[in-house]
């Protein structure tokens, strides 16, 4: 995810070269994904929880994906800008800042929710929330972010990355591929992730299904 900042500055650079300027749009995909970076250091130990590290594990899939998917497939916006510089109306700024921050603040609170749950079940913010107990003596997390959607993290990442896109403007479809391939993605994680949960919890999951029939979008998937 380094190599992805290190590359969007390059850019920035080269495009500042080329054109004598730094668009506005090129800031914004800049800061946009700095902070997402810079959000996984900063909570990095919550890395070792996911679905990565505990089901998948370390593979070609996992190697790929850090060395060379994430590092210039995430910085396609950066690198279609440096060519063709997009100057955002004010409006679009606005937008786009909007809608990249409550996605960021639904990403990080859902995301804080379930890590603090994990480590400290009983703390005291969970004590009005329902929670399902299972037979492996742990209880699954069914009110709060939780009870809005399976993967409500998963809206606040796609929300984000179409704000990513959204910066290069409506001109050009590759500039929308990563939104396209992350909705791919995040879906197929979501149905091999409710696999594995029902699998490993049976009727508490069953129930919690019930509970929270959403997947990821609440109200729509």
């Amino acid at each position: 995810m380094l190599v992805q900042i290190a590359i969007n500055f390059c850019m920035a650079y080269t495009q500042y070269v080329k054109h004598g300027y730094v668009s506005n749009s090129m800031i914004l995909v800049n800061v946009f994904q700095f902070l997402y970076v810079a959000d996984g250091l900063v909570a990095e130990k919550a890395i070792l929880t996911t679905m990565d590290i505990i089901s998948d594990g370390f593979g070609y899939m996992l190697a790929f994906g850090d060395l060379a998917w994430v590092p210039f497939v995430y910085t396609l916006q950066a690198r279609y800008l440096v060519d063709r510089p997009e100057s955002l109306q004010p409006w679009a700024v606005a937008f786009l800042l909007g809608l990249n921050m409550l996605g960021f603040y639904i990403f990080r609170a859902a995301n804080g929710q379930k890590d603090l749950f994990r480590s400290q079940p009983h703390h005291a913010s969970f004590s009005h929330l329902y929670t399902i107990p299972t037979s492996h003596g742990r209880e699954l997390l069914a009110d709060g972010w939780w009870g809005m959607s399976r993967h409500p993290n998963y809206l606040g990442d796609l929300m984000m990355g179409l704000a990513w896109c959204g910066t290069c403007g409506v001109n050009h479809i590759i500039c929308y591929f990563y939104i396209i391939y992350f909705a791919i993605l995040l879906v197929h994680r979501q149905r091999r992730d409710d696999l594995h949960c029902e699998r490993k919890y049976g009727a508490a999951w069953q129930e919690y299904m019930q509970r929270v029939p959403y997947k990821i979008i609440p109200g729509f998937y």
